[in-house]
């Protein structure tokens, strides 16, 4: 008999393409993977894997077993929210990862929410972007809260999507900065030569800032590059230069700097909720998309003076 576990390990190798980053991402070693998949070869009593001395690819044999795996593996998941529903308290782990900013601005409501249900348990993960979809996928976690920059929600093969909120960038200063006056208009191209910070190249917000600043005409190269929204809110708020960073980044309550309304219909990303359907029958997930629906109201109500068109371009002073 097909052995469950190893069927979920057979997916997890056909979306991560390679023995060791199956291993990286289960927390398991190379060789416990390949020893897993060798005895589900042996209960298939066919090759499910070709090997050589430094890669493995699935088989015909193998896409067809990962064909039939995922599809067990949608069934028992069923079995267990159908049985779970039946028992109406939400109780268990709920495992919830979210991109940096959208851990920071969803926890507080979300332990709030939460509160009443004693008996369950959740727990929220930072992931990078991407990650999450992948992790939803493959059911290390329940829910994802992802940014979509692109629109491509709609391409999340075999998930549901709920939608949350719309995150639009806008431009920090520090609060003694020229343009941290609210009756000064908002001129990118008067910044171009500011000292900008951003997120690495290839990071979805650096992609959306060097967007913006080419629809002015560009800016000087960025100097200065860090990992982290929070650091660079942090470095605005010292002096050391400005920003264009997702309103969202907000949350975090920074002080010592001023949030100007960028003109215009600046670049923006959609937050989104995606679970697997077969979970979302399960109490513990249903109130949990709950909870994360009213953070998403009060986070969306907390920034709305950012991201309002009035009074003129929406200025707000933080600290």
């Amino acid at each position: 008999m097909l052995d469950i576990r190893r069927l979920a390990l057979i997916c997890e190798f056909a979306r991560r393409g390679s023995i060791a980053a199956t291993a990286a991402a289960l927390g398991y070693t190379p060789s416990a993977v390949s020893q897993q998949l060798a005895t589900l070869e042996r209960e298939a009593g066919t090759a499910l894997l070709d090997r050589t001395s430094r890669s493995a690819e699935l088989t015909d044999a193998g896409r067809r077993l990962v064909a039939h795996a995922e599809r067990i593996l949608a069934m028992v998941e069923e079995a267990e929210a159908d049985l779970s529903a039946h028992a109406a308290t939400p109780r268990g782990r709920v495992v919830v990862t979210a991109f940096p900013t959208a851990a920071v601005a969803f926890a507080p409501a979300l332990a709030r929410s939460l509160r009443r249900h004693r008996e369950l348990t959740l727990r929220l993960r930072q992931s990078r972007s991407g990650r999450g979809l992948r992790e939803v996928q493959s059911g290390e976690v329940d829910i994802a809260l992802v940014d979509d920059w692109y629109g491509r929600a709609r391409g999340y093969d075999n998930l549901q999507v709920f939608p949350l909120l719309r995150d639009p960038l806008v431009l920090v200063v520090p609060r003694r900065h020229p343009m941290a006056d609210p009756a000064v208009p908002v001129d990118l191209k008067a910044l171009r030569d500011e000292p900008w910070m951003a997120t690495p190249e290839g990071e979805p917000s650096r992609l959306a800032v060097d967007r913006l600043l080419a629809d002015v005409g560009g800016a000087q190269p960025v100097a200065w590059e860090f990992e982290g929204l929070g650091t660079i809110l942090g470095l605005v708020a010292k002096g050391v230069g400005i920003a264009a960073v997702p309103s969202l980044a907000l949350a975090a309550g920074v002080r010592g700097i001023a949030v100007r309304r960028l003109p215009g219909d600046p670049p923006a990303r959609e937050v989104h909720a995606v679970v697997r359907p077969s979970s979302t029958h399960r109490p513990s997930v249903a109130a949990t998309l709950r909870a994360i629906h009213v953070a998403a109201r009060y986070i969306a109500a907390d920034l709305e003076p950012v991201q309002s068109l009035l009074p003129r371009d929406g200025a707000r002073s933080a600290g």
